[in-house]
């Protein structure tokens, strides 16, 4: 079982920069791929970014690999997503989920464990 808190959202102007994090309760953290997601309001969850349980290897949606970057610490059951240079359209709920999967991870079906949800706001 694993228990899934975020932080950091709030906000922010456009341009500017936020650094999410999702602390882990479980001692099987490690064990896990980790995702971060976001729903805008009206729109559908989508995928920004996952990391292997390991931290080794990366994924990300072709839309924001260049502004979104997950890093994960083991040691203390917490993934984070540092996101750059914010827009208005990137406001919505973030999300971070668990997986025990390896491959998929830009498939929601894959992950067993959702945090609640942190808002994030980017004025114009």
């Amino acid at each position: 079982q694993v228990q899934l808190v975020e932080s950091g959202g709030g906000l922010v102007q456009a341009g500017g920069s936020l650094r999410l994090s999702c602390a882990a309760s479980g001692r099987t953290f490690s064990r896990y791929s980790m995702g971060w997601f976001r729903q805008a309001p009206g729109k559908e969850r989508e995928f920004l970014t996952a990391i292997s349980w390991n931290g080794f290897n990366t994924y990300s949606a072709d839309s924001e690999k260049d502004r979104f970057t997950i890093s994960r610490d083991n040691a203390k059951n917490a993934v984070y997503l540092q996101m750059n240079a914010l827009k208005p359209e990137d406001t919505a709920v973030y999300y971070c989920a668990a997986s025990p999967a390896n491959s998929f991870l830009n498939q929601q079906t894959v992950y067993n464990y959702w945090g609640q949800g942190t808002q994030v706001t980017v004025s114009s």
